[in-house]
């Protein structure tokens, strides 16, 4: 069985006084994608930000690479190579694409090895070469969330956490994103992805969590969540 990268144990967060995660256990293992799916609300953003240091914890733990990381905080955790793509995406609006994917390099100094992810980024995102120069914050949103994914990838993360990368974009952009996923997972990074739309997320997952209130309610591989008639009703309206 492949390494477990990322263990949540009895995870409990606490956030603006309310009780958001309450008990979550779950894993990530080295070369999966696991999705994270639930309603608006359910608790999973608050604990990808509890993983990523944003958040503290009120009960639990958290281990990656089987050491507790508690208490660590995010730049800790992307030079150990855990990165994440937060939810509103976050680009330096300022800044053009270029010196974007450099601050996502910003842990490194091997210029040549940037140089070349640069280059790997640019293949992945034909878009983002195409228009290199221009300021992040003239982008469309499709555009941002690219990029956004390209940074990320800058700090060669072992485990690479997507919130929401579908939340608000048009059709035709959620499916490049989705391929984007399938891409990246496909050339060996371990992706958790949390997502609202839940029928894209399990179909690319190897497994799966359904998180409600603040509780995993369901487990199991993607595509049995997916044929699930309990998912069907809740998360694919049928």
């Amino acid at each position: 069985m492949a390494q477990t990268l990322l263990k949540v144990t009895g995870l409990k967060v606490g956030y603006g006084g309310i009780q958001a995660v309450k008990g979550v256990d779950f894993e990530v293992r080295e070369g999966e994608l696991v999705s994270l799916i639930g309603s608006n609300g359910a608790g999973k953003t608050t604990t990808m930000k509890a993983i990523t240091g944003s958040l503290p914890l009120a009960g639990g733990d958290i281990e990656y690479l089987g050491k507790s990381i508690k208490g660590q905080g995010p730049w800790d955790l992307v030079r150990q190579g855990l990165a994440m793509v937060p939810e509103g995406r976050g680009v330096f609006t300022r800044m053009s694409i270029t010196e974007n994917l450099l601050m996502g390099a910003y842990i490194r100094s091997d210029k040549a090895a940037i140089a070349q992810d640069i280059e790997r980024v640019f293949t992945i995102f034909p878009r983002l070469r195409e228009r290199k120069d221009q300021l992040a914050g003239t982008m469309s949103g499709g555009e941002q969330q690219m990029l956004a994914m390209g940074r990320a990838l800058m700090c060669r993360p072992k485990v690479l956490l997507l919130d929401e990368p579908s939340m608000g974009l048009s059709p035709i952009m959620v499916d490049k994103i989705f391929e984007v996923v399938q891409e990246v997972y496909a050339q060996g990074v371990t992706v958790l992805l949390v997502e609202q739309n839940a029928s894209r997320a399990l179909a690319l997952a190897n497994r799966g969590y359904v998180m409600e209130s603040g509780l995993i309610s369901m487990s199991g591989s993607g595509k049995d969540l997916l044929a699930d008639p309990k998912v069907r009703a809740a998360y694919l309206g049928e």
